[in-house]
């Protein structure tokens, strides 16, 4: 495809909802002392170092195929997966490789697994913003770092959110990659043929998260540490739920049942997070569920008040907003499921 055949994609307007670009504190973070648990740090870096996706995203014959047979709704659905893919993965590799180049001389361990996962990270976005050739168009990645507004989190929290986005991200793909190996048919566009080992980046930058958490048992114990772990699965779960029904369309044309689909990437992440954090969301409540419906259903009728500005349109934006803001207030205040971790010292 010649550079003439491709135009510059629009980015999609902010949201609650849109991937965010982040920054912190570079200087807490390279004050971390992760000696307690340096031995599972060198051994995650070191499946880092080996790169086994090196030769992994390289496009094939199938992505040289003419995709106009696709229909022009399936096509702008793809466009939107695709472009909201490749922005997250892009905020993904900016913040790992700032933390890289800020802690390269205080904290040069943690700065090398940054280094790695920012590796990770540009080839995924890369490779998606590729994808999106296939259609004539093409993310300007440049524009979007500087235009993009960036959103500041403490240390903590951006440890506690990033494994958690690496690990559902983790869920989401070898789901949809198991489900389109049995349905072949489903597999109408060849990028999913990669997320079996593109879902394994997202899983080992997890464990590496993981692993510096546990240098941080101030993180994982106490009453503090369980609020935030509950607040960012709440948070992480809520996120994708309301996002993924708001877009139900996309997943039907690939055979899934983004409902069904999300409920099942939840109920995973929930139990990989047992592994680590003191508690977990009890996700079989029959409350969990249906309050997080009555959300996407809620956020689905604010969607299509979006563009209106009249008086009784603010009174409705207004009631939705606080429906489920009330609505995860009470899922926040269910009783939680308490693990066996104890990470006084590491394990």
């Amino acid at each position: 495809m010649t550079d003439s055949m491709v135009s510059s994609k629009t980015p999609a307007k902010e949201s609650l909802l849109t991937p965010r670009f982040y920054t912190t504190d570079f200087e807490e973070m390279a004050n971390l002392d992760v000696s307690s648990n340096i031995e599972e740090i060198e051994a995650i870096l070191e499946e880092f170092r080996r790169d086994y996706n090196q030769r992994h995203f390289i496009r094939d014959k199938e992505f040289s195929e003419s995709f106009s047979k696709i229909p022009e709704e399936t096509r702008s659905l793809f466009i939107e997966f695709l472009e909201r893919s490749c922005t997250a993965e892009f905020s993904g590799f900016l913040l790992y490789k700032e933390l890289s180049r800020n802690l390269k001389t205080q904290n040069p361990l943690l700065a090398e697994g940054f280094a790695l996962m920012s590796r990770d990270e540009a080839r995924h976005a890369g490779f998606l913003n590729k994808a999106m050739s296939d259609f004539n168009l093409i993310l300007d990645l440049g524009f979007l770092t500087k235009s993009r507004k960036y959103t500041f989190f403490a240390p903590k929290f951006i440890l506690y959110a990033t494994y958690l986005s690496e690990k559902i991200g983790y869920w989401r793909y070898i789901t949809i990659y198991r489900h389109l190996e049995r349905a072949q048919k489903d597999r109408i566009y060849p990028i999913f043929r990669f997320f079996e080992s593109w879902c394994q980046d997202e899983n080992r930058h997890g464990d590496f998260f993981a692993a510096v958490l546990k240098s941080q048992p101030q993180l994982l114990t106490g009453l503090q540490s369980k609020l935030w772990c509950k607040f960012f699965l709440l948070s992480v779960f809520a996120t994708m739920y309301l996002n993924d029904c708001q877009r139900s369309a996309f997943y039907n044309a690939i055979g899934l049942d983004a409902r069904k689909f999300d409920q099942y990437v939840i109920r995973k992440t929930n139990q990989s997070s047992q592994k680590l954090f003191p508690i977990i969301l009890d996700v079989e409540n029959p409350i969990f569920f249906k309050y997080l419906d009555e959300c996407a259903e809620t956020n689905l009728l604010l969607q299509n008040l979006d563009k209106e500005s009249s008086f009784s349109a603010i009174i409705k934006k207004f009631n939705y907003t606080f429906k489920i803001i009330s609505k995860l207030v009470s899922l926040y205040f269910l009783k939680s499921i308490p693990t066996d971790n104890t990470w006084t010292s590491v394990q």
